[in-house]
Parts: C-alpha cells; structure tokens; sequence
C-alpha cells in the first residue's frame, strides 16, 4: 500500500515537474503579435518567425518636442516603447506618463531603447505646448520623444499598426476620438512583443523585464 501511494506520488511529481519546466521555457521566449485580437505566437525559430509573423510597424514621420523630426528609419535596430496621450488629458494620461519615467530611469541614457508617446489631439499638441507638457513631467531622456503631425497619420498608425485598442480599433477612422491606456512594447525588428496597461506600474515593471530580455 505504502509502495503504490509513493509510486503515484512520485509520478505526480515528475508531471508537475515537466509542466512546470514547459511552462518556464514559454515564459523565457516572449510571444510575438500578428493580429489585432493580440493572439501570442510563442516561436523560437528565426526563420519561422520570418514566416509567420508578417505584422510590423509601418513607416512614419513626427514632430518631438525638440521640433525633430522622427522617423521609423530613426530607431531602425532599436526596441521601441509606444503609447497615446494627450497633453490636457487629467485621467490616465497624467498616471501613464508618471509609470513611464520608470523606463526613462532605467534606459534613459540607453540608445537601444526609445520611447514614443504619440499625441491623441496633435491640433492642440504643438513642438510649443509639448516641450511644456515635457518639463512639466521631467522627462529628461534624449530617447523619449513626444510626437506630433497629422492627425489622420497618427490614429491610423495607432490602430492598423500598433493594433492601439482594445475593439479592433483599425476598423475605425480617423474622426473617433483615441483614447487607450495601451502600452505597446516593440522588437528591434518592429514586430509588437507586448502589450502593457500603463496605468499600472505592476505591468510597466514587467515591461521593463521584458526590454531587458529582449536586449538581451
């Protein structure tokens, strides 16, 4: 009796252990992102990766604060950070930006890391009024740039290419208001590795590790 009971036990063990070793080995690869319903894809392979992963952010140009101009070909080989603000937003705008001077004080000197925070209402949002909103909130890094341009670019580049919203947000155009607490983290390769609520710094902790996984 006691034989059969520490047999089953032990087969009991060797299987929470194999589980337990499969799940690890998925949470060290991070999934890529291929759609707008956010389906993880967990693949290790580069040159399936290739294949099946089609899905990258599509080229751009912008306005920081600085009055630069940014561009997709600007951080080509870099990780990117992006999110969608607005600079007279009082709800999760001001928290968001608060969770994401975390990233600026771990990569701010970083060149390997860049963050874009896009603005929602860009008529408003001048090179004038952003460089304020920038010293207002310390936002110190060379690396983070807060953007501006054409409205129609920037909604459409948040929805069909940073899948920015939680409703399939590309099958709308540029006349409904954006407004999403999104954080979308993006590889070297401008495929999107993750999507973060940035108004909870447990999760922007979490991005933080993940940059660093994928640095690494």
């Amino acid at each position: 009796m006691y034989r059969i009971v520490f047999l089953a036990s032990s087969i009991l063990g060797s299987v929470m252990l194999l589980f337990s070793c499969g799940n690890k080995k998925e949470r060290s690869v991070l999934p890529y992102y291929n759609t707008p319903d956010f389906t993880p894809h967990f693949i290790e392979s580069t040159d399936e990766v290739g294949q099946k992963i089609t899905h990258t952010i599509d080229s751009f140009s912008f306005t920081d604060q600085a009055g630069e101009k940014i561009t997709l070909a600007a951080i080509e080989g870099k990780i990117h950070v992006a999110n969608f603000i607005f600079t007279s937003c009082g709800s999760i705008c001001p928290i968001m930006t608060k969770h994401m001077k975390l990233v600026q004080e771990k990569f701010g000197n970083s060149s390997d890391v860049v963050v874009l925070s896009y603005s929602v209402t860009p008529w408003m949002d001048d090179v004038k009024r952003l460089k304020k909103y920038a010293e207002e909130n310390e936002i110190t890094s060379p690396n983070w740039h807060l953007l501006t341009g054409k409205k129609s670019e920037i909604y459409t580049l948040a929805r069909q290419s940073y899948f920015a919203e939680e409703d399939l947000g590309f099958t709308k155009d540029s006349t409904e208001f954006l407004h999403t607490e999104h954080v979308l983290l993006i590889d070297q390769s401008k495929r999107i590795r993750g999507i973060y609520n940035g108004t909870l710094q447990l999760e922007i902790e979490e991005m933080i590790r993940d940059i660093e996984r994928l640095l690494e």
